[in-house]
């Protein structure tokens, strides 16, 4: 940790406030190398510290004293850069260091405002910080340091063009870091194409201090079925699950059956408004429901404590997925479960890739209230003998 000695007075100070002991492994690795000025591809898990190891080298890095945008850090949803913006605003409280954020969805005008006092930092959506640059509202040429987080999302095919539009757009000299809790080939190749020489850094599960352990486990289920299952989940006691689905049609369907049925569920996607996300968003945090449905793009970078379950309820298209997804929980020394919903259908693709997991997942079924291992077939034998 000796990059903190490093630092200017204003953060060490904050650094000790803040209450860490140590640092994270990602941390550690990327933040002399971000000191440095390098290009940097960071693979890390969910919740392991990325965000603070790449807003600390920007705080670092840049001058408060000087009126210009210097830092952009941009991200794939909406929930992930508000809680981006809130840690930098956590850690600039009485510092000269301004920050903005720039989304889709918010008031495009008081944005302008706040661009006009050209803030030192801002986070952004793709599509929001396009729209600025192409109106000539946003200029790129003075921003130092750029951080893609979610890098994978933001460099899929969905955001790519957008994603390097707005890099090319910057000085060659500028510092480009892609943090991400999985880094394919594909995205590989395209970094390499922005990047110059890039520092590549890999944390996995197993470096991560603390880590809880997690079972994988599946019921089979009727596709027509998971909608209601999903109910009964939510009445478990101390269930607090995260449950994802692949597409936004799949969750609009369920979430207008589970609101005329008794469930204790609530959904996040890209179509509500800031405050519905919030009050959903508050509502599961606070114990009231206890699962919160989410497509992949909407629950991206969402930090939740004591997740006890990651519901698939659709399998994951990847084994890269899956693992992203399955990360939300067994964190910070706690044991988490995820649990599969697997229709007959998706019975080989699901068998090919939880081939590639640590342990082998286990068959369960919902009885009595409770999930417990076996099929239906072995709790109906075990019934009949009783």
């Amino acid at each position: 940790m000796t990059f903190i000695t490093g630092l200017n007075p204003v953060w060490q100070e904050k650094w000790k406030k803040s209450g860490f002991e140590t640092a994270m492994p990602i941390q550690d690795q990327m933040i002399p190398e971000m000191l440095a000025g390098n290009d940097i591809v960071a693979e890390s898990p969910t919740g392991s510290g990325k965000t603070l190891a790449y807003v600390l080298p920007i705080l670092q890095r840049i001058n408060p004293e000087k009126s210009a945008t210097q830092a952009m850090i941009i991200a794939p949803s909406q929930e992930l850069s508000m809680q981006i913006v809130n840690v930098l605003r956590e850690w600039t409280e009485g510092t000269e260091v301004t920050v903005a954020q720039l989304i889709g969805g918010a008031n495009m005008q008081r944005q302008l405002e706040k661009l006009k006092k050209k803030p030192t930092i801002i986070v952004g959506t793709p599509g929001r910080l396009n729209e600025l640059v192409k109106t000539k509202k946003l200029k790129m040429h003075e921003i130092r340091i750029i951080v893609l987080d979610e890098g994978d999302q933001l460099m899929g095919r969905e955001h790519r063009n957008i994603m390097k539009d707005l890099i090319e757009k910057t000085q060659h000299d500028r510092q480009l870091v892609l943090v991400s809790a999985t880094i394919t080939e594909e995205v590989e190749l395209v970094a390499e194409r922005l990047m110059t020489h890039p520092t590549r850094i890999h944390i996995a599960p197993e470096d991560l201090p603390m880590q809880g352990k997690v079972t994988h486990s599946f019921i089979k289920v009727d596709e027509r079925d998971k909608t209601d299952l999903l109910r009964r989940i939510s009445h478990i006691e101390d269930v607090k699950a995260l449950a994802f689905v692949n597409n936004i049609d799949q969750l609009l369907m369920k979430e207008n059956k589970l609101k005329f049925r008794d469930a204790k569920i609530v959904t996040l996607h890209s179509e509500m408004k800031k405050d519905e996300r919030k009050k959903a968003l508050d509502a599961f945090r606070k114990g009231e429901v206890s699962v919160l449905i989410a497509t992949e793009v909407a629950a991206r970078g969402l930090d939740i404590d004591l997740v006890t379950h990651v519901i698939h309820v659709d399998v994951p298209q990847t084994v890269e997925q899956y693992l992203h997804r399955s990360g939300r929980t067994g964190r910070a020394g706690a044991d988490g479960e995820v649990l599969t919903l697997l229709a007959y259908a998706d019975e080989r693709h699901y068998k090919k890739f939880t081939k590639e997991l640590p342990s082998k997942p286990v068959q369960k079924v919902l009885h009595g209230g409770q999930l417990i291992e076996g099929s239906s077939k072995t709790i109906a034998e075990k019934g009949s003998k009783r």
